[in-house]
């Protein structure tokens, strides 16, 4: 006897996008705890080169906005518990809402490709932690390292930009 195979419903749809934010949170702290690992010390402090955001953005164009955001947080509180403590995820956390919000609102748009969002969040991302640190020591001097992390944001933005479009064109429809 033949089975009957049923409509998919809406509650599917949902449980499958919870399942697949779950999968997208642990990919991210895979990624965080890498990056948390590879001696990756240049002259610069606070360069990295912001691997896990490439999960942000595959999430961000692939689930949507609420999927993306939920696995930003949910990453940078682990992470931070995990690899950075609580002035790490303070730091990580401002530069993640601030990214976040950047690449939100320049998708929603349309005018920018994948490449140029993500660039556009690498920058928003270190602009979010210099404004938490120049905050936290009370000195806008803290404003003349910014150009050379403009450089930085845009290198790693664009790489990881680039990386997650190739992933997106591969991956089956939600």
């Amino acid at each position: 006897m033949k089975r009957q195979q049923t409509p998919t419903t809406s509650h599917d749809s949902h449980a499958r996008r919870t399942a697949l934010t779950a999968l997208m949170v642990s990919l991210a702290l895979i990624f965080s705890y890498i990056e948390f690992l590879i001696p990756f010390t240049p002259a610069i402090p606070g360069i990295k080169l912001g691997i896990a955001n490439l999960v942000i953005i595959v999430t961000l164009y692939y689930l949507g906005p609420r999927y993306a955001l939920t696995v930003n947080i949910v990453r940078v509180l682990i992470a931070g518990l995990l690899f950075t403590g609580l002035f790490g995820a303070a730091y990580s956390m401002a530069g993640a809402l601030l990214s976040f919000l950047v690449m939100f609102l320049l998708q929603k748009t349309g005018w920018f490709s994948v490449t140029g969002v993500s660039i556009a969040g690498g920058v928003a991302h270190n602009l979010g932690q210099i404004l938490v640190a120049s905050f936290l020591v009370s000195n806008l001097k803290m404003f003349a390292y910014f150009p050379v992390l403009i450089f930085s944001g845009v290198a790693s933005g664009a790489a990881i930009g680039i990386i997650s479009w190739l992933i997106l064109r591969r991956l089956p429809r939600v």
